[in-house]
Formats: C-alpha cells, sequence, structure tokens
C-alpha cells in the first residue's frame, strides 16, 4: 500500500517541482537586433557647436520650435532652437514611400554641402529597427534626431511626411515643403532659393 501511494505521489510531486521552475526562471528577453547594431548614422554632438548667430535683428520668420530630442547615437539632448544653422531638417519615416525615395538625395547634399549647411534627420513615429535598417541600407550618415510622438510636425502644424524644413543662419525658418519625394535638383534649387546657398546637384 505504501509503495502504491508512492507512486501515486512522485508524478504530483514531478509537475509541482516543473511550475515552480518556471515561474522562478522567466525566459529571457528578445534583445533588441537594432540597439545591438552601431548606429550608421553621425552623432548629434556638432548640431549645437559653431559660432553664435549674427544679424538676429534683421531675420525673418519663425525660430525652430522649442523642443528637445533624443540622439539616435544616444547622449545628451539636442534643443531645437540651439541648433546652427544654416541647417535643412528632413522629417522622415521608414514606412513612408516618398520618404525611402529622397533620403539618398539629402545623403548627398550632406556630403555635397559640407561646411556651408547641416542636414539632419528628425526620425518620426517610428520603430528603431526600421530607422537602423534604413540607414544602413541607404547609406545616411548624417546625424538623426528621434521624434516618436510628433512634436516637431505638431508645433510646425504640418501632419505630413516627408516634410523638409530650410533654416537660415539665425536659427529661423525660411520655408517649409511637404511637396513629396525631393531629388537632387530641387533639392539643390529649394537650398538656392531659401538660404542662398549654391550646391551642386
Amino acid at each position: 500500500m505504501k509503495r502504491r501511494l508512492a507512486l501515486l505521489t512522485l508524478p504530483l510531486l514531478l509537475l509541482a517541482a516543473a511550475c515552480t521552475a518556471d515561474t522562478e526562471a522567466p525566459a529571457p528577453a528578445r534583445p533588441d537586433t537594432a540597439a545591438a547594431r552601431p548606429s550608421p548614422f553621425e552623432d548629434c554632438a556638432t548640431l549645437t557647436s559653431g559660432p553664435a548667430p549674427t544679424g538676429a535683428d534683421e531675420a525673418t520668420g519663425d525660430p525652430l520650435p522649442e523642443l528637445s530630442l533624443t540622439c539616435f547615437t544616444g547622449g545628451n539632448l539636442v534643443a531645437l532652437r540651439d541648433i546652427r544653422g544654416p541647417a535643412v531638417v528632413n522629417i522622415w519615416a521608414s514606412w513612408c514611400p516618398p520618404c525611402r525615395k529622397e533620403l539618398p538625395a539629402f545623403q548627398r547634399l550632406h556630403e555635397r554641402a559640407e561646411g556651408q549647411l547641416r542636414v539632419i534627420g528628425v526620425n518620426s513615429r517610428d520603430s528603431r529597427e526600421g530607422a537602423q535598417s534604413i540607414g544602413e541600407d541607404f547609406g545616411v550618415r548624417f546625424p538623426m534626431l528621434v521624434d516618436q510622438g510628433e512634436a516637431v510636425q505638431r508645433a510646425l502644424r504640418r501632419n505630413a511626411v516627408p516634410l523638409t524644413v530650410f533654416v537660415d543662419a539665425q536659427g529661423r525658418i525660411r520655408h517649409i515643403d511637404s511637396s513629396g519625394a525631393l531629388d537632387d535638383a530641387g533639392l539643390a534649387d529649394l537650398v538656392r532659393q531659401h538660404l542662398g546657398l549654391t550646391v551642386p546637384a
């Protein structure tokens, strides 16, 4: 009788041990594969460095929104109003086909206009994995800010992407373009027209 009782009790003890083991040792969390890879984008530390704006009294246009965003590479928050212009700010998302189409033109502008103006990305309402993949696949290297809540678009009273903001040397917005995917020639023309800079197309 004791042997039969022991045989009946053994499976119950094993089942209880298995449940206890499961609750005490949860499965490890899946690592964020995008966070594990190095960022394709440049650091944002230089965006607010450089000479202070001059001629602010003569400037027309609104300043950039009074917002601070995180840099894709990490580090301190970047205050948009502290960005040194002239600059072209491209607001985009990986799920937006026109954004993907125009990003290579912004990368080429970044390369051609180095020393004349800054090209800055704002990745909006996107996943880190999506932005990382686009940066890697399209060779996008310019500094990238992250705006998960569309705060910049709301402050600019625009809800479209892509959205391109042209900022002069005094940090004033000279033009906001929401016409769709820009190519090299269109981008160079807008830079010349609104920022007075000639950049090869």
